[in-house]
C-alpha cells in the first residue's frame, strides 16, 4: 500500500516529456495568424492540455486541441509551451519544452510629407504617407487614408499621395495619415503636421469688355469683365460708372475673375466704366473704359420758322430739323419738294437749322433727313405757303383802295407823307406797289377826312421819285420840312370803283364846302411868283423852301 502511495506521488511530478511536442512557427510578422499546437504519441491519453508564455498560463483545453494568435503583434514575442495532464493517470502531467517567438514589425509608423508646409491660397499641395515592409512582404497590399483635424479627406486609397489642387485659408489645420493592410488587420498613423495657408492680397485689377474695344450698336450685348493678377480666397468684385458716380452691381465668389451682363445697351449706357476688387487684404481699382454705343437716329421733326404769323415773299425762313436720338455725328438734309436745298452736319448730336429766303416758287412740301451712317430717317412732310408780302402802303378814306390819302408803315406803325414837291411820278410808284392801275391824280390828303391823329408821324416828308421803283421806300427822300397832317399827300389810281369818263371829282359828302363842284388843279404858294404847275418835284425844290401847294 505504502509502495503505490509513493508511486503516484512521483507520477505527479512535472517533467519534460519524450513523447509530447510543441508545434510553432519561430519568426512571424504582426498580423499573421499564429497557431500553437501541442501533441504526443498518444493523443487520445490526453485529457487536459495548457499552453503557457513566458510560464504564465495563456489557455487550458479539455482534450487535445491547439491555441491561435488570431492577429499577432510584437508583444506576443515569447518563450511557449504547454503541458498535458494524462487521462488514465489522475496526478500525471507531461510538458513539452519552450519554443521562443519572434512577432516582426510589417512595417514602421507611416511620416507625413506636406509640400509646401505654408502654401498661399490656390496654390496645389500634396501630401505623402511613407512607410516600407520588408523584403519578403513586398507583396503586402497597403491601403492610404488621410485627414485633416476630424474630417477625412481620403479613406482607403492605394496610393500613398493626395494633391489638394487649391487649397483654401480655411483648408488651415493638423494634417495626419494612416497606412493599413487590407484585412486592417495591422494599421498604424503618423505624427500630426500643422498646415498654416497663406493669403494672398489682390493687386493688378482689370477691366475688359466682350465685345473688345467697348464699341456697341444699342440692343447689343455688354459683358464687363473685372479680373485680378494676383489674389487668393474669396473676393467681391464690383462694378462702377466713373462719369456718374453709379454703382453698376458686385459678386462675391473664389475666382480671380467675375463678369457683369447689360443684355441690351441703349444710349445711356455709354460712358467710363472701372471695377474694384477686394478679398479682405485690401482693394485694388482698375483704369477706367470707355463704352460707346452707337444708337440709330430717331424719325426727325421738321420745324418751320418764318417772323410773322405766314410765310412772305422776303421772308428769310429757318429750317431746324432735329432727331430726338441717335449717336453723334449726325448728317442732316433738307428738301423742298424732294429737291436737296442743302445739309448740315451736327458732330455733336442735337438739331440743325437751314435759312432759305423765301420766293413765291418755294410753296410746297418741305421735309428733312438724319443720318448718322446706321441708316437714314425721313421726318413728315410739313407744307409751306408763301404768299406776297402786304405793302407797306395804303390810300385810305377814299372810295375804294387805289384812291385816298397815302399812308405808309414803318415798325408796324403807319404814318403819313408830306405833299411838299409830290408829284405823278410819285403817285406812279405808289399805284405800282399797290397794284393798281396808271396814276391819275395828286390830290392833297385833306380831302379824305378826317385828318390822321396828332401823335401819327409824317413819315415822308419829300418823294424824289423817278417813277420806275417798285416801292415808295426804294424813291430817293429829302428831309428838308416840317410838314403837318393838312399838308399830307393823297393819290388817285385807276382801279376799283372810279368811274369811267371824265376826271373823278371827289363826292359831295368827301369834297369840302369851299371846293369847287369839279377838280382843277391850280397851284397857289403863299409866297413869290408862279402860274402853271410845277414840272417836277425837284422844281419845287429848287430854293422854295417852305412853298405849300394845295388843290381848291
Amino acid at each position: 500500500m505504502l509502495l503505490w502511495s509513493l508511486l503516484l506521488v512521483l507520477g505527479a511530478v512535472d517533467a519534460q516529456s519524450d513523447w509530447l511536442s510543441i508545434d510553432m512557427p519561430r519568426h512571424v510578422y504582426e498580423g499573421d495568424e499564429v497557431v500553437v499546437r501541442c501533441s504526443g504519441d498518444s493523443n487520445d491519453m490526453i485529457g487536459k492540455v495548457m499552453y503557457y508564455k513566458d510560464g504564465s498560463l495563456l489557455a487550458t483545453y479539455h482534450g487535445i486541441s491547439s491555441h491561435t494568435i488570431s492577429n499577432a503583434r510584437p508583444s506576443d514575442s515569447g518563450s511557449y509551451s504547454c503541458e498535458v495532464h494524462e487521462l488514465f493517470y489522475r496526478f500525471r502531467t507531461e510538458k513539452t519544452r519552450s519554443v521562443w517567438l519572434t512577432v516582426q514589425e510589417l512595417f514602421p509608423a507611416p511620416t507625413l510629407t506636406v509640400g509646401p508646409l505654408q502654401p498661399t491660397e490656390g496654390s496645389s499641395v500634396t501630401l505623402s504617407c511613407d512607410t516600407r515592409l520588408p523584403w519578403d512582404r513586398s507583396g503586402t497590399q497597403l491601403h492610404y487614408s488621410f485627414f485633416r483635424d476630424n474630417h477625412t479627406l481620403r479613406s482607403d486609397g492605394s496610393s500613398s499621395e493626395f494633391q489638394i489642387s487649391a487649397i483654401q485659408k480655411e483648408d488651415s489645420g493638423y494634417y495626419w495619415c494612416e497606412v493599413a493592410t487590407a484585412s486592417h488587420s495591422v494599421s498604424k498613423q503618423s505624427h500630426r503636421s500643422h498646415v498654416l495657408v497663406q493669403s494672398v492680397p489682390v493687386s493688378g485689377a482689370l477691366l475688359e469688355t466682350q465685345p473688345q474695344g467697348g464699341r456697341l450698336l444699342a440692343g447689343e450685348r455688354l459683358v464687363l469683365v473685372c479680373s485680378v493678377a494676383e489674389g487668393t480666397g474669396d473676393t467681391t468684385f464690383s462694378w462702377h460708372r466713373e462719369d456718374t458716380g453709379e454703382r453698376l452691381g458686385s459678386k462675391r465668389q473664389r475666382s480671380r475673375k467675375a463678369e457683369l451682363e447689360i443684355l441690351a445697351v441703349g444710349g445711356s449706357h455709354a460712358g467710363r466704366y472701372y471695377c474694384t476688387a477686394d478679398n479682405g487684404h485690401g482693394l485694388a481699382r482698375s483704369a477706367a473704359l470707355n463704352v460707346t454705343v452707337t444708337v440709330p437716329v430717331s424719325r426727325p421733326v421738321l420745324t418751320l420758322r418764318v417772323p410773322g404769323t405766314r410765310a412772305v415773299v422776303g421772308d428769310v425762313m429757318e429750317l431746324c430739323c432735329e432727331a430726338q436720338s441717335g449717336s453723334p455725328p449726325i448728317l442732316y438734309r433738307f428738301y423742298h419738294e424732294d429737291v436737296t436745298l442743302g445739309n448740315i452736319s451736327a458732330p455733336s448730336g442735337g438739331g440743325a437749322s437751314f435759312n432759305l429766303s423765301l420766293t413765291a416758287e418755294h410753296s410746297g412740301n418741305y421735309s428733312c433727313e438724319a443720318d448718322n451712317g446706321l441708316g437714314p430717317q425721313r421726318s413728315e412732310a410739313v407744307p409751306l405757303s408763301v404768299t406776297e408780302p402786304p405793302p407797306k402802303i395804303r390810300l385810305t378814306n377814299g372810295p375804294h383802295r387805289c384812291e385816298g390819302r397815302v399812308e405808309v408803315e414803318q415798325d408796324g406803325r403807319w404814318g403819313t407823307v408830306c405833299d411838299d414837291g409830290w408829284d405823278m411820278k410819285d403817285v406812279a410808284v405808289v399805284c405800282q406797289e399797290l397794284g393798281c392801275g396808271a396814276a391819275k391824280h395828286t390830290p392833297a390828303g385833306m380831302l379824305y377826312p378826317p385828318l390822321a391823329e396828332e401823335d401819327q408821324s409824317v413819315f415822308i416828308q419829300v418823294a424824289l421819285c423817278e417813277g420806275t421803283e417798285d416801292a415808295l421806300a426804294e424813291c430817293e427822300q429829302v428831309e428838308a420840312f416840317d410838314c403837318d397832317h393838312s399838308e399830307d399827300a393823297g393819290a388817285v389810281c385807276e382801279g376799283e370803283g372810279r368811274a369811267q369818263g371824265a376826271d373823278w371829282a371827289p363826292s359831295s359828302e368827301n369834297r369840302p364846302s369851299t371846293l369847287h363842284s369839279h377838280l382843277q388843279a391850280t397851284p397857289l404858294f403863299a409866297t413869290g411868283e408862279w402860274s402853271g404847275q410845277p414840272q417836277s418835284s425837284r422844281e419845287v425844290m429848287q430854293g422854295r423852301k417852305g412853298l405849300r401847294a394845295c388843290w381848291y
